[in-house]
């Protein structure tokens, strides 16, 4: 869903459509195909992540590119495959960026006849075509709100710390935007691009095991204070006490779906159809289609106390004030009941969603309703649970098993690998 370049404090959801620290003295060993040290076997890395759900709208990392490395910080998007930068190729249309444009050279640049080219086509437009060997691999991303980013594939190296103490610094192919029609050019993005952790084959996550780095398993936690961690392979994952779902076929592109669910609130059921859901750390808020979403507004109206009244807010659509302003969700969750997911897929597979991962607390003093209208921003019926029901739960994404696990955990401490992070 990534990238998410208009004020937080709007609608922050990008829908794309069908268009195409330092690293220590470690022990070094250099992957990919132009590398001449020997393969690493698979391990992990974990990396901090910074942002929130509000007010600033995103989670991000700091990844290191580029010979020498370079930081830049990456929006967390398991949304959507395609990692890229903004870049001076040169630029036609960029974005303020937090660092310097990424700089690519002629030798840096993927063939148009290269599979992973070939991949990155058919995922954005369902066509692949080449006039010639030597054509460069040309790219067009278009979002929802009319934004778009044009560029081209291009390889270069990431800078990775691995839990096995080595250091590899494979080539991974990744977008060059060289001409962006996304968010408000006059002010600083948050983010020099977007880290695209999707299942199709050009996401980082994939190429990583190609190159035997780690195996293609994904997670992250996001603290409800801010923060959080992010990452890759399947040391840090706890297998046996985490819920688990067979990951589904979505019908809306590449996202990870645990299937349908059932929608319940404060125990009883709100008799909507199943929703298909997906899971998608490039959304900000959640989004349930009209009818699941409509049901919920009315049980939230109809159970809540005569102390909360409700109130404008510029921040969301849906919003209540107390006899005194709000500091944070807990001087507010206990007027609210939890919202429950079952789903079918995972052997009756339960999702506690309670109030702080549904309500927002705005500057103004107001909780507000994290949960949108899907179909008023043109997703119909996907419900997508974003960053604001997924805060405080470590959510796996276990390509190797074809499963999608959760569990509640303590996401502002980083773990240490050796230890557990539910600790």
């Amino acid at each position: 869903m990534a990238p998410r370049w208009a004020p937080p404090a709007g609608l922050v959801l990008l829908m794309l459509l069908l268009t195409p620290a330092a690293v220590r003295g470690d022990k070094l060993l250099r992957g990919g195909p132009s590398g001449a040290g020997k393969e690493p076997e698979a391990s992990s890395a974990v990396f901090p992540l910074y942002g929130d759900v509000y007010p600033h709208g995103l989670y991000y990392v700091a990844m290191n590119i580029g010979n020498p490395p370079r930081p830049y910080f990456l929006d967390v998007d398991t949304g959507s495959d395609l990692t890229w930068l903004q870049c001076d190729a040169p630029c036609i249309s960029c974005n303020k960026v937090p660092h310097p444009l990424y700089r690519p050279t002629k030798s840096k640049l993927v063939p148009c006849v290269d599979q992973l080219c070939a991949s990155l086509h058919g995922g954005l437009t369902g066509r692949h075509k080449c006039d010639s060997p030597h054509q460069q691999c040309d790219y067009e991303i278009r979002y929802a709100d009319q934004g778009s980013s044009i560029g081209v594939l291009v390889n270069d190296s990431f800078a990775l710390r691995l839990a096995n103490a080595s250091v590899v610094r494979p080539s991974l192919a990744f977008g060059c935007g060289y001409d962006q029609q996304v968010g408000s050019s006059s002010e600083v993005a948050p983010t020099d691009g977007v880290l695209g952790l999707g299942s199709g084959s050009v996401s980082l996550l994939s190429q990583l095991k190609q190159h035997g780095i780690t195996k293609n398993v994904v997670g992250h936690c996001l603290s409800l204070r801010g923060g959080g961690f992010l990452f890759f392979g399947d040391d840090l994952v706890p297998y046996s006490r985490a819920t688990w779902t067979p990951m589904a076929r979505s019908a809306f592109r590449n996202y990870y779906s645990p299937g349908s669910a059932s929608l319940y609130f404060g125990g009883r059921s709100l008799g909507v159809r199943p929703m298909e859901v997906v899971f998608d750390s490039g959304s900000s808020f959640t989004y349930f289609a009209a009818q699941p979403y409509q049901a919920l507004v009315t049980a939230l109206k109809g159970d809540l106390s005569r102390t909360l009244k409700e109130v404008s807010d510029p921040s969301l659509p849906l919003c209540w004030k107390g006899k005194k302003p709000f500091k944070s969700v807990l001087d507010v969750k206990k007027e609210f009941k939890s919202i429950v997911l079952t789903f079918a897929n995972g052997k009756k597979a339960l999702m506690e969603i309670p109030p702080e991962n549904y309500l927002i607390v705005t500057k103004y003093g107001n909780a507000c309703l994290g949960i949108l209208n899907g179909s008023e921003v043109g997703l119909k019926d996907l419900n997508i649970l974003g960053d604001v029901t997924m805060q405080d739960q470590m959510v796996i994404y276990d390509n190797e098993r074809g499963q999608i696990g959760w569990i509640r955990a303590p996401c502002d401490r980083i773990p240490k690998f050796g230890s557990s992070a539910l600790m």
